[in-house]
């Protein structure tokens, strides 16, 4: 398993006879924590995530099957494997719980290494999920996220900004003369290259909130949150010439540039996501038609 730091598992159960058993059982490899009430599993999830749900059935209130309707309605637990705990010896009660998207269940009375090997197969399962979903995200090359990455955070930063009335800038940007350095000088030299271009970009961004994307081929995307004009063509600049002064491992000597088109969206402006990344399109269009390994910005053109 890849994560180093102990997994957590949130027992719900009202009778606290279960939560001793099955803390004592839990605790020596996971952080416990513990419910007695349905209604609260929803909020307390939402801010305190846990890694892993048990879930007694049978509770007064709210009872287990309504908790997992509620977490699975909801875009933010809705991934949370659940293992119904029940002392149900019930065939149908087994089959709602799994049509309702319960990951196993461990029945009443609890056997301790029955009780270990159910949680740690669901806790194997979960990561490989995670190791998946990681890969999914991220450019094999070079290590950015990748385009559909970069669509989920697009649209939470771009909402933050409307609701913030904060500026949000995108810089596009693209390596000069790409597939002529690649037939000179190899696919492999062409990947370094890139590798380079990205590691020149960690000279540039300073704050945790600024995130680079690998577009595709040898094109990327670095979206600069509460980010106005001029600070977005200070950054701009500064990757430039970062990738200028890059040197390329093994190159002979020569080695790569960007172009960069800017664009900075404003609180009052109107406009979306599309239009967004279209007009820096535009304007990266236009570096290059200056001459290339220049910045160019959208919001100047007359």
């Amino acid at each position: 398993m890849e994560k180093t730091s102990k997994y957590s598992i949130l027992v719900v159960d009202d009778e606290v006879s279960n939560i001793i058993i099955l803390s004592d059982i839990l605790e020596p490899e996971y952080d416990v924590s513990v419910l007695r009430d349905g209604r609260d599993v929803v909020d307390t999830v939402k801010s305190d995530m846990p890694d892993l749900i048990l879930l007694d059935i049978v509770m007064p209130e709210m009872d287990g099957y309504e908790v997992i309707r509620a977490l699975k309605k909801s875009k933010m637990t809705k991934d949370i494997p659940v293992i119904f705990i029940t002392g149900l010896d019930d065939i149908e009660a087994e089959e709602t719980g799994l049509v309702l998207g319960a990951a196993d269940y461990i029945a009443k009375p609890f056997h301790e290494p029955i009780v270990k090997l159910r949680v740690r197969n669901q806790i194997k399962i979960l990561d490989q999920f995670r190791t998946i979903l990681r890969l999914s995200m991220h450019d094999q090359l070079t290590g950015l996220p990748n385009r559909r990455n970069f669509e989920s955070r697009m649209t939470y930063e771009w909402s933050r900004a409307q609701r913030e009335q904060t500026p949000l800038s995108l810089l596009m940007i693209d390596v000069d003369k790409f597939k002529e350095y690649n037939d000179s000088h190899g696919h492999q030299q062409g990947d370094s290259a890139l590798i380079t271009v990205v590691s020149a970009f960690g000279k540039a961004l300073k704050r945790p909130g600024d995130f680079a994307v690998r577009w595709g081929g040898e094109e990327f995307i670095i979206l600069l949150p509460n980010t106005d004009l001029k600070g977005a063509m200070e950054v701009a600049e500064q990757v430039r010439k970062s990738v200028e002064d890059a040197v390329v491992p093994g190159d002979c000597g020569q080695n790569v540039t960007v172009s960069i088109g800017i664009h900075t969206w404003v609180y009052g402006d109107g406009g979306t996501i599309d239009e967004l990344i279209a007009n820096a399109d535009f304007a990266l269009y236009e570096a290059k038609h200056q001459g290339r390994n220049k910045v160019f910005c959208y919001n100047a053109q007359e």
